[in-house]
């Protein structure tokens, strides 16, 4: 773990800390009210400059996140990701879980993200009239077939993939995974492998 993965580390976990205290004190049981004081903790936090510089970025984010999409900011998800993303044992998860942890990430970066049925996956035609737009489409027939009991990859796994293979493998290679072309005719089908 490097020194700005310590300081986001610490400072996603005094959040999370933060939220469940309020939360035992009744002071956030609802999406709403759970915005509402993550918002003003992370004002406060931003402020006074109670972190280190390096998660000045990561509070502006959140801050503004909070302030523009309120219930649906999802700030203690994305501190939760923060948290797990920098605590250095990712590696040390399964294999469902680590993926898991990617598609989350994605979808908190705003990227499109489907488990498709079976009819939905023949038929991706829709899928490719935005290739620009960022997203990760996948069979759940595929997906629960392709792990173990025990959260483990069996069977390589394709995914319908649009917009960009390098911003996308930066995540996957974070945690273990990577996206190669499936090499058949479709541009967009590439196959997430262990590395």
């Amino acid at each position: 773990m490097n020194t700005d993965n310590q300081h986001i580390n610490h400072f996603a976990w005094c959040a999370l800390v933060a939220l469940s205290i309020a939360r035992q004190d009744g002071g956030a049981n609802s999406p709403t009210q759970e915005n509402l004081f993550m918002t003003r903790w992370l004002a406060q936090a931003e402020r006074k400059k109670l972190f280190s510089r390096k998660v000045a970025g990561d509070i502006h984010w959140l801050l503004k996140d909070g302030r523009n999409l309120g219930a649906h900011a999802d700030l203690r998800g994305k501190l939760e990701y923060l948290w797990r993303d920098t605590k250095g044992d990712i590696h040390l998860a399964s294999d469902l879980f680590r993926l898991q942890h990617v598609l989350h990430g994605l979808q908190l970066g705003g990227w499109n993200y489907g488990a498709l049925s079976e009819a939905e996956w023949t038929e991706r035609k829709q899928l490719r009239r935005l290739p620009a737009a960022s997203g990760l489409y996948l069979s759940r027939k595929a997906l629960e077939a392709s792990f173990d009991g025990q959260g483990n990859q069996c069977l390589l796994l394709d995914v319908h993939f649009t917009g960009s293979l390098a911003a996308l493998n930066i995540l996957l290679e974070r945690a273990g995974w990577w996206c190669e072309k499936a090499g058949s005719n479709d541009p967009m089908l590439h196959r997430l492998v262990v590395k």
